[in-house]
Formats: C-alpha cells, sequence, structure tokens
C-alpha cells in the first residue's frame, strides 16, 4: 500500500496558479473595453466612476496600501475588513497577497528581485503576511478571491445590462489596473528625488493627481509607514485627507507620522550626495 503523504503545493505553484487566473480575467477586461464606445450611457458611466472611487481610492489606496500594508493608521475592525473586501474586486490580488508582494517590494526595491518590476513570482514570498493569514476574515478572502469580482460583474449585468458590465466592470477595472501600474513604472523612472533611499523612487505631481496622491513615491519610499505621502502643503495627497478626515471623526487612531528629526536628517543626507556631485 502506498503510504506516501501527498505533496503540498509550494509557494511558486500557488503564485502561478494565482497569475494565470488573474491574467485570464484582467484580458478579458480588456476585452470588454473594446465595446465601451458601443455601450455607454450616462447611468453606466456614473457607476463605473463610483465603483472606480470605491475600490480604487477605498480598497487599493486606504486599504491595501497605507492601511494594510504599512500599518500607517489604524481602523475600528469592521470598517477595515469593508474597505479590505472593497479592493478584492479590483483584480490586483487579494489582501494577502497583494500586502505579501508589496511588503517584499519596499525591502528590494529596484533589484532583480523586485516582485513588481518582473514577473518572476519565485521572488514573492508569502512569510511576511502573518497578521493578516492569522485573521479567518483574509483567509476566506484569499480562498475564494475570484469569486467577488464574479459576482459583482454578475450584478452588474443583471441590473444594468452589458452597459453597466463593460463600464462598471471592464472599464473600470482596466482604470484602477493601470492607475497602479503607472505608479509603480513611472514614479521608479520619472520625477525629482528630495530623500536619499536605496531605490530610484521619484515624486510626481501629475501623477498623484490621478492616483490619489500616491506619485509622492520619494516621499512613500523614504517613510514608507507614513500615512502621509505628500509632506508639503502643495503636495496633492487625496488619501491623506480622507485619513485626516477619518482621525478627525474620531475613526482612524494610531496614525503615524515621520518626526521632523528624521525628515531633516535624510534630507541633509541628500543635500550632502548632491553636493558631492
Amino acid at each position: 500500500m502506498d503510504t506516501a503523504k501527498p505533496r503540498r503545493s509550494s509557494g511558486k505553484e500557488e503564485w502561478a496558479k494565482i497569475d494565470k487566473q488573474k491574467a485570464i480575467f484582467i484580458f478579458l477586461m480588456h476585452v470588454l473595453c473594446i465595446f465601451a464606445p458601443f455601450q455607454v450611457n450616462s447611468r453606466a458611466l456614473r457607476i463605473a466612476l463610483a465603483l472606480h472611487f470605491i475600490t480604487g481610492f477605498f480598497g487599493i489606496t486606504l486599504s491595501y496600501h497605507r492601511n494594510l500594508s504599512h500599518r500607517s493608521f489604524k481602523l475600528p475592525k469592521w470598517l477595515e475588513y469593508l474597505f479590505a473586501l472593497c479592493g478584492a474586486h479590483t483584480l490586483l490580488g487579494d489582501p494577502i497577497n497583494w500586502v505579501g508582494m508589496h511588503r517584499y517590494h519596499h525591502q528590494v526595491a529596484d533589484t532583480e528581485k523586485d516582485p513588481q518590476r518582473t514577473p518572476r513570482r519565485e521572488f514573492v514570498k508569502r512569510d511576511n503576511v502573518g497578521d493578516l493569514e492569522n485573521q479567518s476574515f483574509y483567509k476566506f478572502i484569499h480562498k475564494t478571491y475570484l469569486l467577488h469580482p464574479i459576482g459583482l460583474a454578475i450584478l452588474l449585468y443583471v441590473v444594468g445590462g452589458m452597459p453597466f458590465l463593460v463600464w462598471g466592470m471592464g472599464v473600470r477595472t482596466v482604470l484602477v489596473l493601470h492607475q497602479s501600474l503607472m505608479v509603480n513604472t513611472i514614479c521608479h523612472r520619472f520625477g525629482k528625488r528630495q530623500w536619499k533611499t536605496n531605490d530610484s523612487s521619484r515624486n510626481n505631481g501629475l501623477m498623484s493627481l490621478i492616483s490619489f496622491g500616491e506619485g509622492w513615491h520619494n516621499n512613500h519610499h523614504a517613510f514608507p509607514y507614513s500615512a502621509r505621502h505628500g509632506f508639503e502643503w502643495w503636495q496633492v495627497d487625496t488619501s491623506w485627507y480622507a485619513i485626516r478626515f477619518l482621525q478627525a471623526i474620531g475613526v482612524a487612531t494610531d496614525v503615524k507620522l515621520p518626526p521632523q528629526q528624521s525628515r531633516r536628517t535624510k534630507s541633509l543626507i541628500m543635500d550632502n550626495q548632491v553636493l558631492q556631485h
């Protein structure tokens, strides 16, 4: 009798499976966009804009990025989970995978191991998200991830037919996807460097305007734990304004900001580097 234990799936196999599934659905979203000019109406446009804000702003920027990845502020669990659920409808990944990849990105940014600059997912590890894996909610979302956007797509079609499906699912998903990808590419190539960091991150004002403040990328890589990315009054950071509002009404707590001394020290390091050149 064969008593060999069944082989457990490796992390690499799991990432490969997830990537293939995501790639198929993302391709289908781009196909839906082809029909956008022929399925447009005012209600569909409003749905697309609303879902873009709900899933991209609350789901990815506030939840996945600033709250879960960097723990730059705390929320009541019910609101933390609600925002994270919004992000699960973007096809950018479930919280466990997205946060794990992003945390690893900050460890190896702009190197061959950077998961945001190479499709080689074997570099990505899932040993840095224990805080999420210990919570049954995030484990549930991880196991049922694709069911959520599929369910939303069905709901949109039932409520508004092809216009809602094309705009609320296809166009909206593609916009959120490329908005995120543009931050990870453009803001590591074009813009200004204010701080000395071990990567090529840059501040890009234009990207900040279209990504809810995520374009102040050099600021972010210099102080990744900061809830605020736009440090200067003129650096528009929509996400920070929302966090500050939540803090003002007592919902967001433990909001982290870089001390002035830390900012001054990093600035001096950068100034000295410029003078030496």
